[in-house]
């Protein structure tokens, strides 16, 4: 795709950035109450049995998620016309997420600008390596990478340290306003959470909220994940990178049963999130209908998505993610070219 067809392309999307009042407050309306009612009817549920207050309080955070595209699209600006709206909505939405908003809001805009460009990554990403620095990387950086990317870590314990470590305090450096907005969140969250225990107790609030953020976490995680873990995303050195090429052919179309993709708030539209992240969730779809090139992004579905945990590492050389075991071959002719240590012999002593 030339310059000229890219800023066609970006210009036909961008007309889908309009912020819909009407359209943000239904959204808020069918989004937050249910979550409500959910959480107070597992609660209730608890009087009958336990086993009947799990599934409602998963299907809670499924709701989560919902919230969490809210707060997204509050975070660009996008949700509401007022950005003063947008950021009261997602500091709210950001404390039922247990996100703070301007903190994330950093991370996520340099995600955004640097989405596949292999000399920028770090800030708002999926560790990902190259097959060359995997080879080249010693053993100890090596396993620290498996671990991360073993789906127990990653989606087992993954959420557990985004909500109670990574999301809880300011990184270092971090600008007045930033850090002040993780403070009034960590303190809205105590305040509430410290309420509903003193209201049902400890032992209620725990058998609810654990399975709401579990379920919220693994299914926020995995479709972080996803979206830029297929076979043949879009990887480039900072000299080559484009900023449309990355958004299209680094973001897939994630093709998902229209309940999921209601409530995962049409984020499977990714390819048109990046390309434009103004468009707020709400109008996702309707770009990708009406854009025909954006209609050839990679498409996947909840079958296919689950190829996406054997991709591990990005050969640079064929364009493509491997797996582990593809890349063992380059590891034993790495050792075998290594210089044999030379034993002390009795002489040396």
């Amino acid at each position: 795709m030339n310059k000229d067809k890219q800023r066609e392309l970006k210009k036909s999307v961008s007309n889908f950035a309009k912020p819909n009042t009407s359209a943000g407050v239904r959204q808020l309306v069918n989004t937050i109450v249910p979550f409500i009612l959910l959480w107070y009817l597992a609660y209730v549920s608890l009087s009958v049995s336990v086993w009947l207050t799990i599934p409602v309080a998963m299907l809670a955070g499924g709701f989560v998620i919902r919230v969490f595209i809210i707060f997204h699209d509050c975070t660009h600006q996008s949700f509401l016309k007022s950005n003063k709206a947008n950021r009261i909505i997602g500091t709210i939405t950001g404390i039922i997420t247990l996100f703070p908003f301007d903190k994330w809001k950093r991370s996520h805009s340099i995600h955004h600008a640097t989405s596949g460009n292999l000399d920028k990554r770090g800030t708002g990403d999926i560790w990902v390596m190259t097959v060359d620095e995997y080879v080249e990387a010693s053993l100890k950086e090596r396993i620290a990478y498996r671990l991360y990317r073993n789906p127990i870590v990653m989606f087992g314990l993954g959420p557990l340290y985004l909500f109670l470590v990574s999301n809880r305090f300011n990184r270092k450096g971090a600008k007045r306003k930033e850090r002040m907005n993780t403070y009034i969140t960590n303190g809205a969250i105590a305040a509430i959470y410290s309420m509903l225990i003193w209201a049902i107790g400890w032992e209620a609030f725990l058998l609810i909220q654990i399975p709401i953020l579990y379920v919220s976490g693994i299914l926020g995680i995995w479709l972080f994940y996803v979206q830029h873990q297929f076979e043949d995303s879009y990887f480039e050195d900072e000299s080559e990178w484009d900023f449309v090429k990355a958004a299209v052919d680094g973001s897939s179309y994630y093709k998902l049963p229209k309940l999921l993709q209601w409530v995962s708030g049409n984020i499977g539209f990714h390819h048109v999130h990046h390309l434009s992240p103004r468009v707020p969730n709400y109008a996702l779809e309707e770009a990708h209908e009406q854009t025909p090139p954006l209609q050839h992004a990679t498409t996947i579905t909840l079958a296919t998505s689950l190829e996406s945990i054997r991709f591990r590492l990005y050969d640079t050389e064929n364009k493509t993610f491997v797996s582990f075991k593809e890349v063992k071959p380059l590891l034993k002719k790495k050792r075998l070219s290594l210089p044999e240590q030379r034993q002390p012999s009795l002489q040396d002593k």
